[in-house]
């Protein structure tokens, strides 16, 4: 009996971490990517949205890209070149394709993909919350067509931007709201549990030895951030972007808590955090997502390593 895959359709700012969440979407046989969709963040739209084309490209598939938000709602935005590079790819050059670019906005198309699939279709946001406030703004019906939204950003505790805000919420923390309003049923995977997914100087080396090009592409990658990562301290480079796409295909590996969640908007100090209260006597009316708080990185960077040696 063959099981049925999980049909996803990514939204994300591409992006290093964005790259290796993407094909390791590709290659987990849990998984149908649907569609892509390409929000500015990490980079500038004009980066993100060709380097998605090119990693759909370099994976040898046929998704659909589409091109969405070119900033946030209402703010000035913000790039992580410290950790993306100027291109976003850590400064790695790969090919485009040929085809001309999808010209249909990024929030119309991921709406009739969800209309398409009523209740089935899993949203996976690796960028800023533009294009999917957007989307639930203009299409107040798609909460209700989307299974759910599993989305890297927040924490619990602390920030990596600021103190207190994590990058992808900080830089749209107006569309991060709208989405936890929303009532669509959020998987959060914050900082609590993306920094354990460190993929580590032994990982990327083992990967660099693998018979393709998307092992040694990893290590690429990651060559800019590994010299800002290194001055803090760290072990690794956390694998962000591709926690929620191993959740939704590997639950068992992670632990969670229900909570109330909501985005500081207002607040100068906190600007961008996400307020949760998992730790406090007064709880919000509403239990709206599902925190992640641990995963098994040992076995976490097992099924990664398995399916980037799998990929072209």
């Amino acid at each position: 009996m063959t099981t049925k895959k999980i049909p996803i359709w990514i939204d994300c700012d591409t992006g290093t971490d964005d790259t290796v969440a993407i094909m390791l979407a590709h290659a987990l046989p849990e998984l149908e990517i649907i569609g892509l969709s390409a929000v500015a963040g990490n980079s500038l739209l004009s980066n993100t949205f060709p380097n998605t084309r090119r990693i759909v490209y370099l994976l040898g598939a046929s998704y659909p890209v589409y091109a969405g938000a070119d900033r946030p709602l209402v703010r000035e935005p913000h790039v992580a070149g410290a950790f993306h590079g100027e291109n976003g790819l850590g400064s790695v050059e790969l090919p485009l394709p040929d085809q001309a670019p999808l010209t249909t906005p990024a929030w119309d198309a991921l709406y009739e993909a969800a209309k398409a699939m009523p209740g089935e279709l899993r949203l996976v946001a690796t960028g800023p919350l533009t294009n999917v406030a957007i989307a639930l703004t203009k299409y107040p019906d798609l909460k209700t067509l989307l299974h759910s939204i599993a989305l890297m950003g927040g924490a619990a505790v602390g920030g990596n931007v600021t103190p207190a805000a994590e990058f992808n919420i900080y830089d749209d923390p107006d569309a991060a709201q709208i989405v936890f309003k929303s009532g669509v049923k959020l998987i959060m995977c914050g900082l609590d549990v993306t920094m354990q997914a460190e993929l580590r100087p032994a990982d990327w080396d083992e990967m660099a030895a693998y018979p393709n090009r998307c092992g040694p592409l990893v290590k690429e990658l990651f060559a800019c951030a590994w010299k800002t990562i290194q001055t803090v301290g760290l072990k690794g480079v956390a694998q962000h972007d591709s926690c929620p796409v191993m959740y939704l295909a590997h639950p068992e590996l992670f632990e969670g808590k229900m909570a109330g969640v909501y985005v500081e908007t207002q607040s100068e100090l906190t600007l961008g955090k996400t307020v949760t209260d998992l730790q406090s006597d007064k709880k919000f009316d509403k239990k709206n997502a599902l925190v992640l708080l641990k995963l098994d990185r040992e076995a976490f960077m097992s099924i990664l390593k398995e399916n980037i040696r799998s990929l072209p």
